[in-house]
């Protein structure tokens, strides 16, 4: 165990600073205070982070340095010695909290082991800004970040997590979601409730409510934008069927479109739907729609 209370005297500091996630009034004064203070800014996107001192009037020239996922490695050794050496080093990510789904692992640890004092700064998160509003169960949840990409990855992880209890909340880009809702329907069925909350903080936020069903036939119609928080409610025991024949027949066509034989579709939509196949195969082929 490492109980760290006493650190380098001589080192600066690296504090980890939250940033907007959409709207600029939640910038904190304390986080305004010190990105105006500390020597170096440590900035996911160097633009986007500038751009972001320029509204709220901090100057940038010489403090701001460039750290991202694919520099992270190398470079926070580097900004750790920075650190050592005195100087007072800020670490941002493009919105929201440092670490939480952004570069800042690496530094905070290269930090800890050098005995520097890190300090967090509370702020927005899109995922816990998006769990209260939601309307699903608070606590217990469980934030995973970024879903897998690939389709059998990700069908392998719903799988596995289908039958916990607690919210599970993910981040998903919306040229992506109706895949990964589909994904939903095949794996933790497609009376599941979820929760698709975009734009937060911004103009156009919404929350989209409903089965999983539902909202794969809201997005059949409807274009995706905005960066997407995905909630989905816990296993429940005696959950209900609640999809209609007609949602059902909207995700037989999606998952046919994503390449499954109609048969396929049809078998697997109605095992999760709890339907005999047939019932389902006769009205995909003799309910017209449009």
């Amino acid at each position: 165990m490492q109980i760290q209370s006493s650190f380098n005297d001589e080192a600066g500091k690296l504090y980890l600073v939250p940033t907007p996630i959409g709207n600029l009034k939640d910038m904190t004064l304390r986080a305004k205070e010190t990105l105006e203070n500390v020597d170096l800014i440590a900035a996911e996107d160097t633009r986007t982070t500038g751009k972001l001192l320029g509204l709220l009037g901090i100057e940038t020239s010489g403090k701001l340095v460039s750290f991202h996922e694919f520099n992270a490695k190398e470079k926070a050794p580097e900004l750790v010695t920075q650190i050592l050496a005195g100087h007072s080093l800020a670490q941002v990510s493009d919105a929201g909290m440092p670490v939480i789904s952004d570069p800042g692992y690496e530094l905070v640890q290269s930090a800890i082991a050098a005995n520097i004092a890190v300090v967090s700064l509370p702020g927005p998160a899109a995922f816990t800004t998006a769990l209260i509003a939601s309307g699903l169960t608070a606590q217990p949840f469980t934030y995973y970040g970024f879903l897998p990409r690939k389709k059998k990855q990700q069908t392998d992880f719903l799988t596995e997590i289908s039958r916990q209890k607690e919210t599970a909340i993910f981040y998903e880009a919306p040229h992506r979601i109706r895949a990964t809702l589909a994904n939903l329907g095949e794996t933790v069925g497609l009376n599941r409730q979820v929760v698709v909350a975009r734009e937060l903080t911004k103009l156009h936020e919404e929350y989209l409510r409903g089965t999983v069903a539902e909202l794969i036939e809201h997005f059949e119609t409807v274009e995706p934008r905005g960066e997407m928080v995905v909630l989905m409610g816990g296993y429940v025991e005696s959950e209900k069927p609640t999809a209609t024949l007609a949602e059902l027949a909207v995700v037989v066509d999606q998952l046919v479109e994503d390449g499954q034989s109609k048969k396929d579709a049809i078998g697997q939509v109605a095992r999760h739907a709890h339907l005999s196949k047939k019932e389902l195969y006769d009205y995909y082929h003799n309910q017209p729609r449009e």
